[in-house]
């Protein structure tokens, strides 16, 4: 029996603190239409084994490139013989089998990645959660980790509690620090932790709070807590007055609005209002990927297929890398009857997110796609 209902009635804390005291094994899906975001967590005997969310579906070997924790080739070879059935079951455990990385920090790469979709999570306040068993006879996934569900309660409590105490200097991950300016004639040592090293190596003040901590592989709270500390000794600006008026900050903010009353009413079905808010998503914040493809979907509801179609080739374009793109570019490619398309779209969707929720929707379509067209082959057969 499915366990599920809206956020509002039982709090997402309330809900992982039920499936850790019934000791649940099974997948808990949270939805957010105002956010265009879902979030998947597996659960083993009340522990959490894996969690993902669909605005970072990045994976943690994935996360390991791009902290140089292992290498792009190490991580294309270890895919490989995973893919020829030849490596030791899944990715991550072949890249410790290969001596790319210890078990020990994988591990530890893999509890950040869930502690981070976990804390995201606890910060929806609106949406729907759903959590379904594991059917019985169902062979249980190969599990790397288990993480108490309880430490996770507690420390996300923590973190609430202290992030109210940076709040004033550090009001969000988009925070850009840069290295304070010292005049010629003084005479500076510094004395830091290594970490905090790190962390100040990797300021170069183009990155942001989230990119920082991706680069050094540690977790964004930990960055923004480290950050918080090198700026009130003077170390590092932030400046974050200064980067609010700022027309990158101030088109970033608009963009936001907008998308939000774009979903508002995409959700209500007030599709013109919806394509308005859009667009004008779309026009602040031109290069994200996330308006563009909230301007094909609503071109979609609203029958104009040929335009969403356009909006989508242009935004694969921008962005031939994030899932989504090819994913709505197969289906708006379906519609439109440019059958390559669609299905290369699915195919490399398939690809990139294995595990994406709603892959039994796109076997479906390319199913039945399939299914038409061979029909209409065997009608112009006659």
């Amino acid at each position: 029996m499915a366990i599920e209902g809206p956020l509002r009635e039982l709090g997402i804390h309330d809900v992982f603190q039920l499936l850790d005291l019934s000791r649940k094994t099974g997948t808990l899906r949270v939805t957010s239409d105002l956010r265009g975001d879902e979030g998947v967590v597996r659960f083993e005997a009340g522990r959490v084994v894996q969690a993902v969310v669909r605005s970072n579906p990045a994976k943690v070997e994935e996360l390991l490139v791009q902290s140089d924790r292992v290498t792009a080739a190490q991580l294309a070879q270890a895919r490989h013989a995973v893919a020829a059935g030849n490596g030791a079951g899944n990715v991550g455990a072949e890249l410790v089998r290969l001596g790319a990385i210890s078990r020990r920090e994988l591990e530890r790469q893999q509890r950040l990645q869930i502690e981070s979709v976990v804390f995201e999570l606890m910060s929806w306040q609106e949406g729907f959660f759903s959590f379904e068993d594991r059917p019985p006879g169902e062979p249980a996934p190969q599990i790397d980790i288990r993480v108490s569900t309880e430490s996770l309660l507690m420390e996300g409590a923590r973190r609430i509690d202290e992030w109210s105490r940076i709040a004033d200097r550090i009001p969000s991950l988009a925070v850009v620090p840069t290295l304070a300016a010292v005049s010629g004639d003084e005479q500076a040592q510094l004395d830091l932790l290594p970490y905090e090293w790190e962390v100040l190596a990797n300021i170069d003040g183009t990155r942001d709070l989230r990119a920082i901590a991706q680069a050094v592989g540690r977790a964004e709270f930990d960055i923004a807590r480290t950050v918080y500390g090198l700026a009130s000794t003077g170390v590092v600006e932030l400046n974050t007055a200064e980067r609010r008026r700022s027309g990158a900050v101030r088109a970033a903010a608009a963009a936001d609005e907008h998308l939000l009353q774009a979903r508002a009413s995409l959700a209500a079905g007030q599709l013109d209002s919806a394509l308005a808010s859009a667009l004008a998503a779309r026009n602040a914040e031109g290069d994200r990927t996330e308006a563009r493809l909230l301007v094909a979907r609503v071109l979609s509801r609203l029958g104009r297929n040929a335009e969403a179609l356009d909006e989508l080739r242009r935004t694969m374009q921008a962005d031939p890398i994030t899932p989504e793109v090819h994913r709505d570019l197969a289906f708006a490619a379906a519609r439109e009857g440019d059958l390559a398309t669609a299905y290369a779209g699915w195919d490399h969707y398939r690809r990139s997110v294995p595990d994406a929720s709603d892959l039994g929707q796109v076997d479906e379509a390319e199913q039945s796609l399939r299914r038409f067209h061979d029909i209409s082959e065997a009608v112009l057969r006659g």
